[in-house]
């Protein structure tokens, strides 16, 4: 039996008000096995910082397996808020905190609830950058290069460019659908995150190859918050 099917039986979408995508069901198990290899699970008290929580679907997946990490969902629209609620009062484990608005094009410390420099272990984004503009990405690093402790690592996935190569002809077909229902959207290309990475103190340390032509990208953070 699948990791999904596993969990799926083991922790059942008991609300009404959750919602599920059909991707994410697709996805869920293959992120959780990129990152149960990457995350400390023996440490108590750890915090994952999760930007653009959507649905909460992959959080409410993700928590039940790592119950060492606090997980904190936020989300920039607030039509998903009942939806990750609803995951965050049926999750077993209890280590799912309630989600707050964040903008994040914005410093954290302009957020709803503005957040304490180097307060996480790991963040966690999932399918934002190819769907939001170029600034969000800048603020997603941004944010990891001052939230996270020196030593965390944040986590991204979905489609991804190499080297000004995207492939295959699927990726690239959906890059220019993207690029069509808003010019400021499309896939992104690692070269150009590597530069906003360093500019935060981080550095690309790990790329997993994921199915469906997606990737799971693993960012270090080296130094010491950039508010210092």
């Amino acid at each position: 039996m699948s990791l999904t099917k596993r969990l799926l039986h083991i922790f059942p979408r008991c609300s009404a008000v959750k919602v599920t995508h059909a991707s994410g069901d697709r996805n869920s198990a293959p992120i959780a096995e990129a990152l149960l290899g990457q995350v400390d699970r023996s440490t108590p008290n750890l915090q994952l910082l999760e930007i653009a929580s959507g649905s909460g679907q992959h959080v409410g997946f993700l928590a039940p397996l790592m119950p060492n990490i606090t997980f904190q969902p936020t989300e920039h629209e607030g039509a998903h808020f009942d939806s990750i609620g609803a995951y965050v009062a049926d999750c077993p484990t209890q280590n799912i905190r309630a989600p707050f608005h964040a903008d994040i094009s914005r410093d954290p410390k302009d957020w709803e609830i503005p957040q304490a420099p180097e307060s996480y272990d790991y963040m966690f984004n999932s399918n934002m950058m190819h769907i939001s503009p170029w600034i969000c990405s800048i603020g997603l690093f941004r944010a990891a290069g001052q939230l996270l402790k020196k030593g965390g690592r944040m986590f991204t996935y979905g489609p991804y460019a190499e080297n000004r190569y995207l492939g295959p002809q699927s990726n690239w077909d959906f890059d220019q659908y993207l690029r069509k229902r808003d010019s400021s959207w499309g896939v992104r290309d690692i070269m150009d995150l590597k530069v906003v990475a360093e500019e935060n103190g981080m550095q690309l340390e790990k790329i997993v190859e994921m199915p469906s032509n997606n990737k799971f990208l693993t960012w270090l953070k080296l130094s010491n918050s950039v508010l210092d």
